[in-house]
């Protein structure tokens, strides 16, 4: 079990616990942008979809990340899939990373899942034809303020409408998964080409704070609304741009309910309604005699049980009734339908109107 003790700030825990479900909803969108060279040429492409979603039975958001493309004729990407609960807790997290390098391909998955009150992540490294595998184990009352690669994607696009008035750190892993601190800063608004068009970005810098390497910078710029715009990792050539403008994703406004004055309605009066009330009377009269024309043996099953009725004359016509109807049923047991008629019933006694009457049976 890991015992490193590293603390996010404490404007950091009052900011997880000041998002809002509107916060969310308005982070669920898909960003496409495509991965360039520092010379333009365009290298692959990386998409981001975050969407509401369930995780055993409560409530979550799925965030999906591929980053795919060639470098120097090589190839290589990052996947994540994640689980990350309203509180951008991590539930689940799949990370994928290769490089196929000709003679030494390079593959690493790193896995954390919530197992009881514990944060375990199990990491599979293969370069070349070697495979190591390795586990680590935290206590979740010391991960508070952690934030993975999957609640990264979501926790920016809240930062962009929230506003980031000062420096956040949280807890976070570096490449090696070591537990560490990573902070969040904003960046000076800029214009970017988004298309045709000109619009002004508001940026954010999180850097990684390794313990046993050195530091490392991302900055990405957002339109308003949370879109991702441009990012690109400090000392690296590739950058992701965004080439065509998305639908922005606005606040919706409550809209006023209009209020209508009550008007009495009189059917002898009101001429439409009356003809209305014709139509329908006879549109369920011509339909109750369709249903009926189709199934004759409802006619003869209602004049049989009304003839038996009136021959038997039961003092309780309910039970009676069960017992008739029950003859039709192939779930109760077999019995003689003429049960509650064949019995004698009483003879009428006198009944003293000054006593109350017997209860109902």
């Amino acid at each position: 079990m890991n015992g490193t003790t590293v603390q996010p700030s404490q404007d950091t825990i009052q900011f997880l616990q000041n998002i809002e479900p509107e916060d969310l909803s308005l982070a669920t969108f898909v960003d496409s942008l495509v991965t360039t060279s520092d010379t333009g040429k365009e290298l692959g492409e990386f998409t981001v979809s975050i969407q509401y979603a369930k995780y055993k039975g409560e409530d979550a958001y799925l965030v999906h990340a591929n980053s795919h493309g060639a470098i120097d004729n090589v190839p290589c990407g990052t996947s994540i899939t994640a689980y990350v609960s309203p509180k951008l807790e991590t539930l689940e997290q799949q990370h994928h990373e290769y490089v196929k390098l000709a003679d030494h391909p390079l593959d690493r998955k790193t896995f954390i899942v919530i197992q009881d009150d514990k944060m375990v992540i199990n990491k599979v490294v293969t370069q070349g034809e070697e495979v190591s595998r390795g586990a680590e184990t935290f206590d979740l009352s010391t991960m508070k303020g952690f934030i993975s690669e999957g609640s990264n994607l979501l926790l920016q696009r809240i930062l962009v409408r929230k506003g980031l008035p000062n420096t956040l750190t949280f807890l976070s892993f570096d490449s090696e998964t070591n537990l560490c601190t990573t902070t969040y800063k904003s960046l000076e608004e800029r214009r970017e080409t988004v298309g045709k068009e000109e619009v002004e970005v508001v940026g954010i810098e999180r850097t990684i704070h390794s313990t046993a390497d050195l530091p490392t910078t991302w900055q990405s710029y957002f339109l308003r609304d949370g879109h991702l715009c441009n990012r690109v990792q400090v000392g690296s050539p590739v950058t992701m741009k965004l080439l065509r403008m998305p639908r922005i994703m606005e606040k919706e406004e409550p809209s006023e309910r209009p209020v209508f004055e009550k008007k009495g309605l009189d059917i002898n009066e009101d001429m439409q309604l009356f003809s209305m009330f014709l139509d329908r009377k006879d549109q369920l009269k011509n339909d109750h005699t369709m249903y009926m024309r189709h199934h004759p043996e409802l006619q003869a099953i209602l004049a049989d049980f009304l003839q038996f009725l009136l021959l038997r004359k039961p003092e309780d016509i309910f039970p009676f009734a069960v017992d008739y109807f029950s003859s039709f049923s192939s779930q109760l047991p077999s019995h003689s339908p003429y049960a509650k008629s064949s019995e004698i019933p009483p003879k009428p006694q006198k009944v003293d109107t000054h006593l109350p009457p017997p209860p109902f049976p």
